[in-house]
């Protein structure tokens, strides 16, 4: 093993410090082993476009725990998921939490699961339905979508998904103003939250969204 590779749950460790998540040892070598299945599948079913090992750990990893401070309750839904982010690295991140983890691309759901089987966590379900046309038993505390959509066509997806005190958390890339006007009757924005995910060099941000008939949440940042 090269020398980066021995130092990568190292640079897991503090890349995911600098985002204001705590990692221990073994969730770093978690996060390093699903690197390694994603490489090895990536080879045959194509999960990913990213491909070099750096930038998978920017890319993938990183990205996806810059929201971890952001989640709430108990019960989080990824929407389109693809091979896993975030979900994948925020179930290693906060094993408190239960997630789903939702995709209608049938060979990136069977990625999830079997990472999942092979990082041993139980916090997961991978299940392979189309947002906007599976309903759950019970609404999700956090939804987290990650450059699914416009937002218009993003909470139209996910409505059936969230109750009064859902999260909705729509990982984007730029800032586009024209987005927000075609948001839904009742729908609003909590929080424009600039991310700064370590050496991925590019603009992201996060916005909270509140579902019709939430009340105002005090504790989230602007």
């Amino acid at each position: 093993m090269d020398a980066a590779r021995v130092d990568e749950p190292r640079r897991i460790i503090e890349g995911a410090a600098r985002l204001g998540v705590a990692l221990d040892a073994a969730q770093a070598a978690q996060l390093s082993r699903l690197l390694d299945e994603l490489a090895r599948w990536n080879k045959t079913y194509n999960l990913t476009a990213v491909t070099a090992r750096h930038e998978m750990l920017t890319h993938h990893l990183l990205d996806s725990l810059s929201v971890a401070p952001q989640l709430h309750g108990e019960r989080v839904v990824d929407v389109g998921t693809g091979a896993g982010f975030p979900g994948l690295p925020l179930a290693v991140a906060q094993p408190q939490r239960r997630f789903t983890l939702l995709d209608s691309n049938g060979k990136k759901v069977r990625f999830v699961a079997h990472a999942a089987r092979t990082l041993g966590l139980a916090n997961v379900e991978a299940l392979q339905a189309r947002a906007g046309e599976w309903t759950p038993p019970q609404a999700y505390d956090t939804v987290v979508a990650r450059a699914f959509a416009p937002l218009p066509e993003l909470v139209a997806q996910v409505a059936a998904l969230c109750g009064p005190d859902t999260r909705v958390l729509a990982m984007k890339g730029r800032r586009d103003p024209a987005e927000r006007a075609g948001l839904p009757a009742g729908w609003r924005i909590e929080a424009d939250l600039d991310l700064e995910v370590p050496g991925l060099g590019a603009e992201r941000h996060l916005l909270v969204l509140r579902p019709p008939g939430a009340a105002p949440d005090a504790a989230a940042k602007r």
